[in-house]
């Protein structure tokens, strides 16, 4: 990364990580600041004053020793693609940098993020100011005035990427890639995650999702298909935009919805559509896994029909296709050109399915693939998840409606609970 501080280049840098571990390729954020903060956990803007000698030579030292341990890495764990988040604001760092990456048969690839948009700087350092580990405990008007100084003490050494670099491949994100420059791009992994990073935006946004309310499937323990909402999904249905305004929606906020072309989740999302007059979009993508030949079939059916595939999935879910259907990977596979939808939109509310909605919150929360497709996503229950600079926030709200669990832990046995008489 290369770039002023506030200029989004840890968030950049997590998105980065999270979506290349998403789609199976080994990533890992080294964060200058992590290192320096060992010996300095709480600096003042002096400290990055270039006058500073002692400073420098402080910054030096973690810089090294992040590059150090990022070789290691590619060496001993076998790393696919490394992310050194820090400033590297001057030719003779990035030189330093080329060198060192070059000689141990590593590509090298620059992401400059370049802003003077003045609302979106300011909004970084609010965010920094009240996330950062810098500033744990500090009075956060004090530290916002301490991270204006420390920008300014960058400005007086800070070189962007120019034309004297170009035997380097970089990407140049000028406001939020509302301008784009690229050069010396030539492999495929490069030119997909240049892809990736054009769609992003650093602006602030949230991004609610939920799961279609109960269905008739639900009820018998059924899976797949094409049901309608059970009465308490309808019921849910109705809570839905009121669930959605106790959330927090920023004023003035636009906000589209998004669904599968499934009838469960139109018919979840049709009260909020109409009440809050927000555009309303269905994605092919969305859809449900595709459960093949076990659709419609409760789990305890699929058990006595198909015992080796039912053994297979639950070792290795992830990876596991039902025949002629999908897998979670297959669902990854399909999902990213949504993601990089979801990356270049503002606020969206998604109304989908149960393992769509695992892999979305995999890929924001950053949850190893193995983990995903055993998490709890219950019926009746809003999330919120708020992107920010060191991590993914994220809120539940739920719906005073009860609901059956669809949910089923790995290695326990396959029969469908039994629900009070009248519900089925």
């Amino acid at each position: 990364m290369v770039g002023l501080p506030a200029r989004g280049k840890s968030l950049i840098s997590g998105k980065a990580m999270r979506y290349l571990a998403w789609v199976g390729i080994p990533a890992r954020v080294f964060n200058v600041g992590t290192y320096r903060r060992q010996d300095t956990p709480h600096p003042n803007a002096a400290f990055f004053d270039p006058a500073n000698k002692e400073g420098e030579k402080a910054r030096r030292a973690a810089a090294e020793a992040a590059v150090s341990d990022m070789l290691r890495w590619f060496k001993e764990k076998n790393g696919t693609v490394a992310i050194l988040d820090a400033t590297n604001s001057t030719k003779a760092r990035r030189r330093w940098i080329y060198e060192t990456c070059k000689n141990a048969g590593i590509d090298t690839l620059f992401v400059e993020s370049v802003c003077d948009n003045e609302e979106i700087i300011m909004h970084n350092i609010l965010e920094v100011k009240t996330t950062s580990p810098d500033y744990v405990g500090l009075d956060p008007e004090v530290a916002a005035q301490d991270f204006r100084n420390r920008i300014r003490n960058y400005e007086k050494v800070y070189e962007t990427i120019d034309e004297d670099e170009k035997q380097y491949t970089y990407v140049k994100l000028i406001n939020v890639s509302s301008t784009v420059i690229i050069n010396q791009i030539k492999d495929y992994l490069s030119s997909r995650l240049v892809y990736y990073l054009q769609n992003l935006h650093i602006k602030p946004r949230s991004i609610w999702l939920s799961r279609h309310g109960e269905s008739e499937f639900n009820l018998t323990g059924k899976i797949g298909g094409d049901s309608n909402l059970s009465p308490r999904g309808e019921a849910y249905a109705r809570a839905l935009p009121a669930l959605l305004k106790q959330s927090g929606i920023p004023k003035n906020a636009k906000i589209t919805i998004w669904t599968s072309t499934l009838k469960r989740t139109i018919q979840t999302a049709r009260h909020l559509a109409a009440e809050t007059g927000y555009e309303k979009l269905e994605w092919k993508a969305l859809d449900e896994l595709d459960s093949g030949v076990c659709d419609s079939l409760t789990y305890e059916q699929i058990a006595e029909r198909y015992p080796e595939d039912f053994a297979a999935r639950d070792e290795d879910k992830y990876n596991y296709r039902y025949r002629g259907g999908e897998s979670y990977r297959d669902v990854v596979i399909r999902l990213e050109p949504i993601i990089m939808e979801l990356e270049r939109s503002e606020n969206v509310i998604i109304v989908t399915h149960q393992a769509v909605l695992r892999c979305i919150y995999a890929y924001f929360l950053n949850l190893p693939q193995d983990q995903s497709p055993w998490m709890q996503v219950p019926l009746h229950t809003l999330m919120k998840l708020t992107p920010r600079a060191y991590g993914t926030e994220e809120q539940r709200y739920k719906a005073n409606i009860p609901a059956v669990s669809t949910w089923r832990a790995k290695g326990t046995s396959a029969k469908h609970q039994e629900y009070p008489a009248g519900l089925k």
